[in-house]
């Protein structure tokens, strides 16, 4: 198809993230990338100084990445992981676990951030269903942080000023701290940590877990 067709038939079809289906929002067709180098079918070349939506940290059409691909799909390129197992989801979960802490000894896979995300609220959550106190299903989160774009993270997101606050009625019950001030770097001052501590103190009875941004 030639870029116009493409363009012709995106705007007929398909709904990108983070915009609304005004046909006049900007596009652009790409034709291939490489390392962080994206052509454009008029032959137009951009520096993805995204990530690709920050998550291709070995750039476009790594050699590794790609041959890995290749070999798999001549075994099978996916197979439901209930009740079945296969090498390569054990040899990454060895490799997972042996570069984690001790006391981190199992992996959940997961296909998105967002995904680990909501996993990681739903076993929280379960612990405490488990330990017979159902009553402790709300997070602390902070305010400023970003979790994702599925139901459960966006409500552990930013409830003020972030991208998600079209849907403030998904956080009712969970609880937000101000952000430290440090940046990066920076150590944290107590002074930072007062309303956590407060935050725990008032609200430890029906709390389940507390979720952090690594940075």
């Amino acid at each position: 198809m030639s870029p116009d067709q493409i363009l012709e038939l995106d705007r007929q079809t398909l709904w990108h993230p983070y915009s609304n289906l005004n046909p006049k929002n900007p596009l652009f067709p790409v034709k291939s990338a490489r390392e962080c180098v994206i052509t454009l079918s008029d032959g137009r070349q951009l520096i993805d100084g995204m990530a690709s939506w920050w998550s291709a940290i070995h750039g476009y059409n790594h050699p590794a990445l790609n041959n890995a691909v290749k070999t798999q799909l001549d075994d099978m390129a996916h197979v439901m992981f209930g009740g079945l197992t296969h090498e390569p989801a054990v040899a990454l979960a060895q490799k997972l676990v042996n570069l984690t802490p001790p006391g981190l000894e199992r992996v959940f896979l997961a296909d998105s951030g967002s995904v680990s995300v909501e996993v990681a609220l739903k076993m929280a959550r379960q612990y405490w269903v488990a330990k017979n106190k159902p009553e402790k299903q709300h997070l602390l989160a902070f305010e400023s942080a970003y979790h994702g774009d599925t139901f459960g993270a966006m409500s552990v997101c930013d409830p003020h000023n972030g991208m998600h606050k079209l849907f403030a009625g998904s956080q009712d019950g969970n609880v937000f701290c101000p952000a430290p001030t440090p940046v990066f770097g920076q150590a944290v001052e107590d002074g930072d940590l007062e309303a956590l501590k407060n935050a725990l103190h008032e609200h430890s009875d029906r709390l389940a877990a507390v979720i952090i941004e690594p940075i």
